[in-house]
């Protein structure tokens, strides 16, 4: 398993699978949505589950786990008021009150070195619950 990225302050690896999974729907519009997971055991970032262009927020929101962290991009679609068609990715960083502290301390540690991995993320979110990075905060935050 060849590893493209790692990540100095944790000596997490960040996985090919993520860097492709991420650049196929930048570039090529097959996903909506990918989450991604850290393995403690094998110190690698893997992606967890894609999200089809079927897919949207809801079934990014509840591939969520509601007590375990994760991190997220997700390609907003949306038109603006000059009736232009534009994209957005948000990359949430999942942390629900739930998690492990110790989940949440090495989430929190390995997020910049993902976030470098994955170039082209317009907007950062952080979320402890469903409600901080809602449909409406990610449209405000799009505009």
């Amino acid at each position: 398993m060849a590893m493209t990225f790692k990540m100095a302050t944790t000596g997490m690896w960040v996985t090919d699978e993520c860097k492709t999974s991420f650049m196929e729907m930048k570039w090529k519009k097959v996903h909506r949505f990918i989450v991604f997971k850290i393995d403690e055991a094998s110190r690698l970032v893997t992606v967890d589950k894609v999200g089809g262009l079927g897919e949207g927020y809801d079934e990014l929101a509840a591939s969520l786990p509601p007590d375990d962290c994760r991190y997220a991009v997700f390609d907003f679609d949306f038109v603006t008021t000059d009736n232009c068609k534009k994209s957005k990715i948000f990359f949430i960083a999942w942390s629900p009150s739930a998690s492990r502290i110790r989940e949440k301390m090495l989430y929190a540690t390995s997020k910049e070195g993902l976030r470098r991995a994955l170039e082209g993320i317009h907007y950062d979110m952080q979320a402890t619950d469903p409600t901080e990075m809602g449909m409406d905060v990610i449209k405000d935050r799009a505009k």
